[in-house]
């Protein structure tokens, strides 16, 4: 075991010399203390030893994951310290025009789409409650989906939204039935960050309540939207899913266009983008509204922003949205 700890060190050590980006630095750091690592399924190990291992090994594991994480973090600092940026305010510079960021057109042709349908703009807060987050959406405290959303718990008891699906309660609370409201925002996660993931993005939610909703309206509402944003006809599937404020949940993927559905890294070489998570509202979700689930029924879905936006002007990695490089960011301006 000892043996093993100081190889994963010094492999870890190894690697970081030659990186030279921060991007490679976060891509050892993903794979030598992420949630994939060597070094995380031996912690998860421990739960099976003895005793006498635990006590012997036990305290041993855990420091050998903050030496490497401290590692990383002195790597990183180091790469930081390097960057001389300098300014020069005698020269002349032109003053360009600002242009709007690729997630934010993609959120105003989605919000545009939708008004248009009758539904009406909302928000909420990103330092949100566990009730309104989890608990109000059939998320309980024991619930194994929890351990699904890697979530921000902050020191005042609160949390970094993990989805806007939180506005779906403040929706039927403010407004009650029947409901047509879509949410736009940024909600926070604690990913390893990588060409599809990163720990801060953007969704939509979506939700309708009314009388004799079915899966049908769902459908119809998706068809229209994707077809807006892309102006094309696009090769989606519908699959089962799984989500505790709806029954029966539905995934809604479309063909990756990075690549043509022929698999790359921005669709795990699967082909296929993940980027509607849908169904019909739970009704549970209802009561907790202040709505009667004998009486109204209602779809909801989740759009991620950042990935509609990926899909639409073709951008392979997802940390290009939140790198605020403006030569890259200026190519995608809107009139």
């Amino acid at each position: 075991m000892e043996k093993e700890l100081e190889s994963l060190i010094a492999n870890l050590k190894k690697e970081l010399k030659e990186c030279s980006k921060e991007a490679d630095i976060l891509n050892v750091k993903s794979k030598y203390v992420g949630k994939k690592s060597r070094i995380t399924e031996i912690l998860a190990s421990l739960k099976d030893m003895s005793v006498e291992d635990k006590r012997k090994y036990g305290s041993l594991i855990n420091n050998t994951k903050k030496e490497m994480e401290s590692i990383v973090a002195s790597t990183l600092e180091s790469l930081e310290n390097k960057v001389n940026i300098t300014f020069d305010d005698t020269l002349d510079y032109d003053i360009e025009n600002g242009s709007l960021h690729p997630v934010t057109i993609v959120a105003k042709e989605v919000t545009d789409c939708l008004k248009k349908m009758g539904f009406t703009v909302v928000s909420g807060p990103e330092m949100e409650s566990e009730y309104y987050n989890f608990e109000a959406l059939n998320v309980p405290k024991d619930h194994p989906a929890r351990d699904m959303q890697d979530t921000y718990y902050l020191d005042n008891g609160m949390l970094l939204r993990t989805q806007t699906s939180d506005n779906q309660i403040r929706g039927m609370e403010n407004y009650g039935a029947p409901l047509r409201i879509c949410a736009p925002g940024r909600t926070f996660r604690n990913e390893d960050l990588d060409a599809n993931h990163e720990n801060t993005f953007f969704q939509i939610e979506g939700m309708v309540i009314d009388e004799n909703i079915s899966i049908e309206n769902l459908m119809y509402v998706m068809q229209e939207l994707l077809s807006e944003v892309f102006k094309t006809d696009l090769k989606v599937r519908l699959r089962p899913g799984f989500f505790p404020f709806t029954e029966p949940s539905y995934e809604m993927d479309m063909s990756c266009v990075i690549c043509g559905g022929k698999g790359c890294p921005t669709c795990k070489n699967g082909g296929w983008i993940e980027l509607i998570g849908c169904g019909m509202v739970h009704p549970n979700v209802l009561r907790a509204g202040g709505i009667d689930p004998e009486k109204y029924t209602g779809f909801a879905f989740g759009i991620g922003l950042t990935r509609l936006a990926m899909m639409k002007y073709k951008i392979s990695d997802i940390r290009v949205l939140n790198s605020g490089d403006i030569r890259y960011l200026k190519n995608f301006d809107i009139k």
